[in-house]
């Protein structure tokens, strides 16, 4: 008769730790100022981390929540029925109704679309007197939604004068706030320009926000000379990963992603390795076989860019290519290693850490991808 598990066996899993989510809240407060509200960014399943988890945590926490769709929001709302969610990018036609219904915030880009709202609104709720809650998005470098900064204002008070809609806030994104300062500064010069408008024209009510991770981290005294009701959207920080090296030290890793050893091998010299023979071992080795890959979300373009992951607290490099369920290791300086043994493939392990930041450099891309990679075959434990 077999076994029936009452939990997978832990092959491949991540930890996550709310202590330090809670711990990098606070510091991210600490650092925006007591003026600024907070906009937690739980797209995309936080990041890899559990949205439902995640947000049980932080609704106790920060004023609202940002989603990038309708789909992310109808989850979020079953565990948060009273905190403030915002879509942070454009709903289809269809989709409005189900974001009316359910008290959900778009970002509109344009009057068209506040008008579409505001009639739906008054058909679905004929005696109400209040108008459905929105936020105008304004372009002021990203280029990919809003309106654009030079006809912000007028859009807005239009928005604001329709029936069935208040324009509840107006927003903004930064595109290069990690990669050019100066050009920044320059957009939110723009944006300053923007929200000084609005007051004048008696919009002063409304949620201001234009600072992501980097912004929040670099640019905070140039957004908040912007006055009005700040508000930031820090997502990366918020997981304990900075955009910001000098950053990083405040914060504590949220997830740690580890593995297991299914089999070590001692390697003749000149035996290939892998997939396309691209690693052929130079010297004997002693190499152990582990079970993630690509299909668990360890990029595939990890291979043969110096990648390590930690055993037995010491660094072991990454040998030849990444396949879809395992990869392979060089533990010849781990003599101990052992199947069954702990790999930490982002994470600490004794006195040596693997950060997200670390694989995304190795894979050549960014630490955003690493943790949205991290696939559903991978168990999460919250703790």
């Amino acid at each position: 008769m077999s076994a029936i598990l009452s939990e997978p066996f832990r092959r491949c899993w991540a930890e996550v730790d709310l202590n330090a989510l809670r711990h990098n809240v606070a510091v991210i407060r600490e650092h925006a100022g007591a003026q600024a509200g907070i906009m937690a960014v739980v797209k995309a399943n936080a990041y890899g981390h559990g949205v439902v988890e995640l947000a049980r945590e932080l609704r106790y926490l920060v004023e609202m929540f940002g989603v990038a769709s309708v789909a992310e929001a109808l989850q979020l709302r079953r565990v948060t029925p009273d905190t403030p969610i915002v879509i942070l990018g454009p709903a289809l036609p269809e989709e409005r109704e189900a974001l009316v219904r359910n008290h959900l915030i778009p970002v509109v880009s344009s009057l068209a679309e506040a008008r579409a709202y505001g009639s739906l609104f008054q058909r679905l709720n004929p005696k109400s007197k209040h108008g459905f809650d929105l936020h105008l998005k304004v372009d002021t470098g990203m280029g990919r939604i809003g309106v654009w900064h030079e006809e912000a204002i007028g859009v807005a008070r239009a928005i604001a004068a329709l029936p069935g809609i208040r324009l509840a806030g107006v927003a903004t994104h930064l595109p290069v706030a990690d990669e050019d300062a100066s050009w920044t500064v320059q957009e939110l010069d723009h944006w300053k320009k923007v929200v000084t408008g609005l007051r004048e024209a008696g919009l002063d009510a409304m949620a201001v926000h234009s600072l992501n991770s980097a912004g929040t981290v670099l640019f905070r005294d140039e957004a908040m000379a912007a006055g009005g009701n700040a508000i930031i959207r820090p997502g990366l920080l918020l997981y304990g990963s900075s955009p910001i090296p000098e950053f990083q030290e405040r914060l504590r890793p949220v997830l740690a992603w580890k593995s297991r050893i299914t089999l070590v091998r001692e390697v003749p010299a000149g035996r290939s390795v892998s997939y396309g023979r691209t690693f052929v071992t130079p010297t004997p080795m002693r190499i152990a076989t582990v079970c993630t890959g690509y299909a668990d979300g360890y990029s595939r373009h990890l291979s043969n860019h110096g990648a390590e992951v930690l055993i037995g607290g010491r660094r072991c490099p990454l040998l030849g290519r990444v396949t879809m369920d395992q990869i392979l290791v060089d533990v010849s300086a781990v003599p101990k290693a052992a199947e069954g043994d702990e790999v930490v493939l982002i994470g600490r392990q004794g006195a040596e850490e693997i950060l997200a930041g670390e694989l995304a450099e190795r894979a050549d891309t960014i630490p955003w991808d690493i943790f949205t990679s991290i696939s559903s075959r991978v168990v999460r434990y919250y703790n």
